[in-house]
């Protein structure tokens, strides 16, 4: 067999971009040393005058948790492509014969992130960077949740009483391997689903409810642009209206306007908005045990076209990325989702300047 020579890869990388290499779009749009101060700060690296093996990049490091947001990969299978592809090598500029991170290198990388709490410094990063592209926050906002699948947990109904209490199971206690595998703040939550027509052609009487365990993921995206401005992470049953007051609206938004659904319609969320200077577009609730009147049917038909809009960036998150949340507890949760949501501004970002340079 012919052994592979420099220009046979060149040609083959070469090849890759003519068929349109996303991580090679990256690579010329996105400049990931911004991160570098944030990722430095958080990871603290001795300066080796101890000795042992110096560390890898940590720019490289933080671009390969990119790559496995954008395609949901675990650390091992993170490894194996990283060695398998050339696009993912060209990407972290490696070369055929540098060596690779491993699959508890990546693993140990994250962790200490996730315990600096890097990730809400790396986003504001590259919400910076957004703004300084001339991406201003503009012509209001509209908030949202979704659900984030999480692996299920098997405990007893003492045990998620313990839980919903704050309270660790007493015989989690003493085992601490097990405790190490058990998501203490993920909940189960009812998700409720259009129900479909029946093969006779009527319609149920009721939606669905679909049992779901995880978290969720809080938005509040720039109506102009379509960015993920702020966010949040809960468990599963948390309430929506109330993340409202809890960091969500961004007052540099040009405009005070406030789109969302019903979930965010309250007393306390109304005065609130009013005393931060916001304007209210949230959606109005039907009264209880009468029809919706005919011009809040049409009210909220107008304000479903502008807030149907948040529904495209949790649908990119979801198909394109396969968001999933594969840790355990809420800090690695924020952790993943928080990284989810950078990683569908750089895509965002990708796709708004792709369509100016074509203007």
């Amino acid at each position: 067999m012919k052994q592979a020579g420099f220009f046979d890869v060149e040609e083959r990388l070469a090849r890759l971009s003519g068929l349109g290499d996303q991580l090679e779009a990256f690579s010329r749009t996105v400049d990931f040393e911004v991160f570098r101060p944030d990722l430095e700060k958080a990871l603290a690296y001795s300066d080796g005058s101890k000795g042992g093996r110096p560390p890898f990049d940590p720019v490289l490091m933080f671009k390969i948790l990119v790559i496995q947001t954008l395609n949901n990969l675990s650390d091992e299978r993170t490894e194996y492509l990283i060695n398998d592809r050339l696009s993912f090598m060209r990407f972290l500029g490696l070369g055929l014969s540098d060596r690779v991170p491993d699959a508890k290198t990546v693993w140990l990388y994250q962790k200490r992130l996730t315990q600096a709490g890097a990730i809400d410094g790396l986003f504001n990063r590259f919400d910076a960077t957004l703004r300084n592209a001339g991406y201003l926050p503009m012509s209001g906002q509209i908030l949202d949740a979704t659900l984030v699948a999480a692996p299920k947990q098997r405990n007893t109904n003492a045990e998620k009483a313990d839980l919903r209490e704050g309270r660790i199971p007493e015989d989690w206690q003493d085992k601490p391997a097990k405790l190490s595998h058990k998501d203490r703040h993920a909940r189960w939550t009812l998700k409720f689903t259009k129900a479909k027509r029946q093969d006779d052609g009527a319609m149920p009487s009721s939606d669905l409810a679909i049992p779901f365990f995880g978290y969720k993921s809080h938005v509040s995206i720039d109506r102009k642009y379509r960015f993920i401005r702020k966010w949040k992470t809960t468990h599963a049953a948390a309430s929506d209206g109330a993340r409202l007051r809890e960091g969500l609206l961004d007052k540099t938004n040009t405009a005070s306007t406030v789109w969302a659904d019903t979930a965010y319609r309250s007393k306390a969320n109304e005065d609130f908005m009013e005393e931060q200077g916001f304007v209210s577009k949230v959606h109005r609730k039907k009264p209880h045990l009468k029809p919706m009147p005919r011009h809040l049917q049409k009210s909220n038909a107008g304000k479903s076209v502008i807030r149907s809009r948040v529904e495209h960036v949790f649908a990119d998150q979801k198909s394109q990325m396969g968001l999933f949340v594969r840790t355990v507890g809420i800090t690695r949760a924020t952790m993943r989702i928080g990284l989810a949501n950078i990683v569908y501004n750089m895509r965002r970002f990708l796709f708004l300047e792709r369509i100016s340079a074509n203007a």
